[in-house]
């Protein structure tokens, strides 16, 4: 089963070996992205970093198998690098049904981009493009750690006020 479907530009570093694989169970972790896909450097530091009994497999973003990674029986994570990539994987096979929870836990700022978290910018298209999955059934969550407070896709790119 597809656990977590998370937005990283860093993909697989010291959050997700140390507190995301943990706190979910993963058995697996899949790395969806061209730009490591075609590079063996980066394909082999991301398999070595991981832990020996958690299988990485680093593919191209259309060469991902949802509807197999959601029947298997180990719990798997999938990383993708920019909110563009889960757009494009929505048109790929990724449906609600089978990736249930989409994370958007990093995104580096960038011209144009605004801070909706300490470690997430997005631009509004972005922005609207988080929202637009959210309304199409997935459920949309931006934080950068499993025990981090989940903003929800409602409140994603309103001013936040400081607690009283």
């Amino acid at each position: 089963m597809i656990a977590l479907v998370r937005v990283d530009n860093r993909l697989v570093h010291g959050q997700i070996l140390e507190t995301w694989l943990p706190k979910l169970g993963i058995r697996r972790l899949v790395v969806a992205d061209d730009e490591a896909a075609g590079t063996p450097l980066a394909r082999d530091a991301m398999c070595l970093c991981t832990p020996p009994d958690v299988p990485v497999d680093v593919k191209r973003l259309d060469d991902v198998d949802w509807a197999a990674l959601a029947a298997s029986k180990d719990r798997v994570m999938v990383l993708v690098r920019e909110v563009a990539d889960l757009v494009r994987a929505s048109e790929k096979g990724m449906t609600p049904d089978r990736a249930p929870l989409l994370n958007v836990g990093n995104v580096h700022y960038a011209l144009r981009r605004r801070p909706m978290t300490p470690s997430v910018f997005l631009d509004d298209e972005e922005l609207a493009e988080v929202r637009g999955l959210a309304s199409r059934g997935f459920d949309v969550e931006v934080r950068a750690l499993p025990g981090d407070a989940a903003l929800d896709p409602a409140r994603i790119g309103e001013r936040q006020r400081p607690a009283r």
